[in-house]
């Protein structure tokens, strides 16, 4: 016998596309005669606690969803294999909690949406267990493995982009160099590419350290051409990942403390290298750190393409009794092809830039 009713969630960071892909998953479970539980704040919702806060979801009660950025139900970095009980109190492991509580739901199944920590160390766990899941794959990093796509990278892109290339009108009309930090911890898929519809002169990603006497030959090597003829320009923009470092360095950190995944929250390199080319180069700087802001919005096309092509997916999965597997992508977003892998595969290693074939290391700059 097939499912009968099944439980969503979003887990870690907000990302555009979450509730196009939930709209999605709604109306073709409806189709098949599957209902849908929405699962608020990602694992969180089916610890103890927080498991009488769910909500059904019905094609009517989604129908505007897809105009929606961030996600409507809800998300939380938890880690159910690593969380205290009380605030202040160690952490333990309350994944029986979940399994009893998604038995509790009387759901056949979850449809978890989210990276990295959501399926590949949560997820996949639990599919080990006896819970059956299907994962899709969110991120703005775009660095899930088992994918070539992750909702919510092309709007990320696309702010990304307008905010460079918005900084570029002050930073030539007072001759700035203009460091410009996004996000990205491990892979520098963001920053590289934002940077390259930016415009920027440097890039600097996580899967290269940088020298900082590189960057300043570089700098005085670009800003010297609008010296010689001010027809070029005489300012300069650089991009940075929050997980770039320089070599011998560590990456830099607002709170050196862990998540339950094991994350320091990063940022700040781009202050940093902000403040050492204005004390040790003859350029002012300015710094500006994107945030959470990049990630915001309502989603781009692409985004809501990616999420109701994720999001039917899941759901014929579930028809199929296809569990334990992650929604794939192969090729270029939107015209690409759609399938399932296992979802073993979300908790292998990232996906990271091709460096090598993308990425002149020489130059910070993009090999193109």
């Amino acid at each position: 016998m097939g499912a009968k009713r099944i439980g969503v969630l979003t887990g870690g960071g907000d990302a555009p596309g979450l509730n196009p892909a939930i709209k999605a998953l709604v109306e073709k479970c409806a189709e098949g005669g599957i209902r849908v539980t929405g699962i608020f704040d990602g694992w969180m919702g089916l610890l103890d606690g927080y498991v009488d806060q769910t909500v059904e979801l019905d094609p009517v009660a989604v129908r505007k969803w897809d105009r929606d950025g961030g996600t409507n139900i809800g998300a939380s970095r938890t880690n159910p294999f690593k969380t205290p009980l009380k605030e202040g109190e160690p952490s333990v492991d309350r994944s029986a909690e979940v399994l009893r509580n998604a038995e509790r739901l009387k759901l056949d199944a979850i449809v978890a949406m989210g990276g990295e920590d959501t399926l590949g160390a949560v997820g996949y766990k639990l599919s080990q267990m006896g819970l059956p899941v299907v994962g899709v794959p969110k991120t703005i990093d775009n660095d899930l493995p088992g994918t070539d796509y992750t909702l919510g990278f092309d709007t990320a892109l696309g702010n990304s982009m307008e905010v460079i290339e918005r900084a570029r009108t002050p930073a030539g009309s007072h001759h700035w160099v203009q460091v410009i930090e996004v996000m990205g911890r491990h892979t520098g898929h963001l920053a590289f590419w934002s940077g390259v519809a930016g415009g920027a002169q440097q890039i600097l990603i996580p899967e290269v350290k940088f020298r900082y006497q590189r960057v300043y030959e570089l700098l005085h090597e670009h800003m010297a051409r609008g010296t010689q003829d001010r027809r070029n320009p005489r300012y300069a923009i650089l991009v940075v990942s929050e997980g770039a470092s320089a070599l011998d360095e560590a990456v830099v950190t607002v709170d050196a403390k862990l998540d339950p995944f094991g994350h320091a929250r990063l940022g700040g390199i781009g202050t940093l290298l902000s403040e050492r080319i204005r004390r040790e180069t003859p350029y002012d700087s300015r710094a500006l750190q994107l945030g959470h802001a990049q990630r915001g919005g309502a989603p781009s096309a692409v985004d809501r393409i990616m999420g109701r092509l994720f999001g039917a997916r899941a759901a014929q999965a579930i028809v199929d009794g296809e569990f334990n597997t992650l929604v794939s992508a192969r090729g270029v977003a939107p015209s690409c092809t759609i399938s399932l892998v296992d979802l073993k595969q979300a908790a292998g290693k990232l996906r990271v830039l091709d460096a090598e074939r993308y990425y002149d290391a020489e130059h910070y700059s993009p090999k193109l």
